[in-house]
């Protein structure tokens, strides 16, 4: 039996994994995959460490977007399995401890839904003020398009409504009115629902557009759009208790910080809003300075990051299941790492970001990309892995768009990589050709492999549960050292302390570290490697870093009870 509990603020260690169920596994050999697909494969996500399992959407849809254009809150897709399948999945996750969380879209929905359909037939409709309109014709809106290759502004002339309807995304995903009271009620009563079905929470899809941007007319806007946040937020807790809210909110700090509901500035807990948040800003600096071999864009960042209400995390991440945005940086910057990482215009995206793996990206350098994926569970936060990241995987670009990274999962070297019998011709999504096909990157060569990437990762997500002051810190200590490559910091939580290094650069150095505050007999224990290293006189000592190379170390005081 699972026990809830208010207070527990899992989510400050967990290990999150995101995947489609349409391209996971297909267990009754359609070619799409479905959800008994995914039941068969939990214990691979049990094994790999995983306790949060994030579910792209699976509702019912027109398919015109990925899943993202929802035709129905309360149902399951057909082709993916039915809601009795999704309780089977919930139940079975929960067995191996990982708790399962899901896609909520709110800002639109398809203009296939019943709601729509029921406004645009009519200004009498009881739905017809679910979404936003105008009668009179919008000015140019090109610049407010999220997706500048597919459309040219945002309001869209229905003929049949005789009236303009507002699309901040595609024209086929016309925007809820978050204005409108039953709207908002509409949405609890979804998040209700699932929750009622065994969900932890939800990923809450753009959030900035349905809370800022909403409004019942052109130029009327919420009064106070986080209050409606605020709301959700008590509700959801007043439902499960420990459930959560993590969002997609790609702004900068300053603007970041108010949807954890710290209006003030100040970190002090003012309003629950976000349990969590993802770091689009830190994940943008990170490749940049990836691509210089310089720490400097990291450590300006962390330093940087604002402080955030105490029982509120950031959630860090390699990659998503969109494109890889660069959009924070500036045009100079986002040029070196297209240079550097996407010199293809096929490989980029939006003229905002790259439609690319980790893995092509770095050449497939193994060094490299484990250092990354070292980076990724040791930085404060939550780590969030994309399905496939964890065997390496990469993209294929003959797939249009941002679906160039959600290609089938790749399980064995056989008939497309295990994920279905089905023809190639039927599958949901093209296989990853070439280097990174399944004959070359798969589970299960990996798991027979013990230097494999997929072994690897199990240990840093093993390493990462162990050590509390990863999720738990607040703020990070950067360590002086001289070299421009190196990224060196403290994380302290209570009684844990461990200092982590990693070397960007390719060339070996020796990195000075010096601990001024360890008492008496100290030592730094490596928890990746065996090996431990010890302070001369001076209380001060050196690390070896071969290129790309990168260190675990505990810091291990007398009368020390921590776990090594």
């Amino acid at each position: 039996m699972r026990i809830r509990d208010t207070g527990d603020l899992w989510w400050k260690s967990a290990v999150i994994y995101c995947l489609d169920v349409e391209t996971y596994m297909d267990w009754n050999d359609d070619g799409i995959g479905d959800l008994p697909g995914l039941v068969q494969r939990i214990d691979h996500l049990a094994e790999l460490g995983v306790t949060c399992l994030w579910l792209m959407p699976f509702y019912p849809t027109a398919d015109r977007d990925d899943g993202y254009d929802i035709t129905d809150y309360y149902g399951v897709d057909p082709r993916l399995g039915d809601a009795g399948d999704l309780v089977e999945l919930v139940r079975t996750a929960n067995d191996r401890g990982i708790r399962v969380i899901a896609d909520l879209v709110v800002n639109h929905t398809s203009d296939r839904h019943p709601w729509f359909r029921s406004a645009r037939r009519s200004k009498d409709s009881p739905y017809r003020d679910w979404y936003v309109w105008r009668q009179d014709a919008p000015p140019d809106t090109s610049k407010e398009v999220v997706f500048p290759d597919k459309e040219e502004g945002i309001w869209t002339y229905d003929e049949k409504a005789e009236a303009w309807y507002r699309h901040r995304f595609y024209k086929h995903q016309p925007d809820l009115n978050t204005a409108n009271p039953e709207v908002r009620d509409a949405i609890a009563k979804t998040v209700g629902y699932w929750a009622q079905m065994g969900l932890d929470g939800f990923r809450v899809d753009a959030v900035p557009f349905f809370l800022a941007d909403t409004a019942k007319t052109p130029g009327d806007d919420i009064d106070h759009p986080h209050e409606f946040l605020q709301q959700l937020r008590a509700f959801l807790s007043r439902r499960t208790g420990d459930s959560i809210l993590m969002g997609e909110v790609n702004l900068p700090y300053d603007q970041q910080r108010q949807f954890f509901g710290d209006h003030s500035g100040d970190g002090e807990d003012e309003g629950k809003e976000l349990n969590l948040q993802f770091d689009f800003v830190l994940m943008q600096q990170m490749y940049l300075a990836l691509a210089r071999q310089d720490a400097g864009p990291i450590i300006s960042t962390l330093e940087s990051r604002p402080d955030i209400p105490s029982d509120a995390q950031w959630a860090t991440f390699v990659r998503n299941h969109d494109e890889l945005t660069l959009d924070k940086l500036s045009d100079d910057e986002r040029q070196e790492v297209f240079e550097a990482f996407g010199p293809d215009p096929d490989m980029q995206l939006y003229d905002r970001g790259l439609r690319r793996r980790l893995p092509p990206m770095l050449d497939g350098d193994p060094r490299r990309v484990r250092m990354v994926y070292s980076l990724l569970f040791s930085l404060p936060g939550t780590p969030v892995l994309f399905y496939g990241e964890e065997i390496g995987m990469g993209e294929n670009l003959a797939a249009e768009g941002r679906l160039a990274v959600r290609t089938p999962m790749q399980w064995t070297s056989g008939k497309n990589g295990g994920f279905s019998a089905a023809p190639a011709s039927r599958l949901a999504g093209p296989v990853t050709e070439g280097a990174y096909s399944p004959a070359h990157v798969n589970v299960s060569d990996q798991r027979r492999d013990p230097e494999s990437l997929l072994n690897f990762v199990q240990k840093l997500a093993r390493r990462y549960r162990e050590c509390p002051e990863l999720g738990w810190t607040t703020r990070v200590e950067i360590l002086e050292q001289p070299h421009a490559g190196v990224l060196a910091y403290r994380s302290t939580w209570q009684d844990a302390s461990m200092v982590t290094v990693h070397n960007l650069g390719s060339e070996a150095v020796r990195v000075p570290l010096y601990l001024p505050d360890a008492d008496g007999d100290w030592r730094l224990v490596d928890l990746l490697e065996d090996d431990e290293h010890a302070p001369n006189d001076s209380g001060k000592l050196e690390i070896e870093l071969e290129g790309y190379g990168y260190r675990w170390l505990r810091v291990v005081q007398p009368g020390s009870r921590r776990l090594l």
